[in-house]
């Protein structure tokens, strides 16, 4: 009610043309990641199913990549559902099964990832995902594979845990097949293995997560270690702009040394 209140007196309109002037000259990140959380939460908060915030949340989605793609950031990674989700309750999985498809099949449709010149990758153990999907994300990733101006990266049926076994996995294999040697592997090698492969940036300048929360939940272990973390108190659905700007504030305020 009070923001509603606030938005019609144009006090967030002021907010949000007196953040851009702090952001605009100053540099953007180049990969942003998400943990898109909180879509229960709010759906019970407004008494409606679980199924109905995943669905709002799905619509967020197609605002927020806009948002990314009128500030040039080139890589953005949304970490959609996890190997822990998939434990979930069967009648909430179908719904957000279902929402996940119409999405998918929507955007085989938009002429945004032609337009942008959109890579699109399915990061995760897409194995425990319904034929369907994935039927559907290899159709996308295939449309776009030649593409490499923007980099849109969907973390589903992911686990960091497991993405890092993978990896060993088939690290040893090609140890014992001598496609590699133990004494060439480093961290570059190992980055090789990962999901995230194909980017050119696959570590996160910065991660958000929304609904208040603060731990990565297994998200991208390997490629955060140096990442910027922004936890914002605000549900998944409910994220505007300006909570974007508000976080790459934060960003351009930390003084990244690695390290060093």
């Amino acid at each position: 009610m009070l923001g509603r209140l606030l938005e019609i007196l144009g006090v967030y309109k002021v907010y949000e043309k007196w953040l851009w002037r702090q952001i605009k000259d100053k540099a953007m990140p180049y990969h942003i990641a998400v943990i898109l959380d909180g879509n229960r939460r709010w759906a019970k908060r407004k008494g409606f199913p679980p199924w109905f915030g995943h669905r709002k949340g799905a619509e967020k989605v197609k605002e927020f990549l806009k948002w990314c793609l009128n500030l040039n950031i080139k890589i953005v990674t949304l970490y959609v559902l996890s190997t822990e989700n998939l434990k979930r309750e069967p009648n909430e999985l179908n719904h957000l099964f279902n929402i996940i498809e119409n999405y998918l099949e929507e955007a085989l449709d938009d002429d945004i990832f032609d337009k942008y010149q959109i890579r699109f990758k399915a990061i995760g153990s897409l194995h425990l995902l319904p034929e369907e999907i994935r039927d559907l994300i290899s159709k996308l990733e295939k449309r776009t594979k030649s593409y490499n101006r923007y980099f849109l990266n969907v973390a589903i049926a992911y686990g960091g845990r497991a993405e890092i076994i993978e990896a060993v996995k088939r690290i040893i294999r090609d140890v014992e097949r001598g496609l590699i040697s133990l004494d060439s592997l480093d961290e570059g090698t190992f980055e090789k293995y990962l999901f995230t492969a194909h980017l050119p940036k696959p570590s996160p300048d910065l991660i958000i997560r929304t609904s208040g929360e603060e731990r990565l939940s297994n998200f991208l272990l390997w490629q955060s270690a140096y990442s910027e973390l922004c936890f914002l108190e605000v549900y998944w659905p409910e994220f505007r702009k300006i909570d974007l700007w508000r976080a790459i504030r934060i960003y351009q305020k930390r003084n990244r040394r690695f390290g060093r």
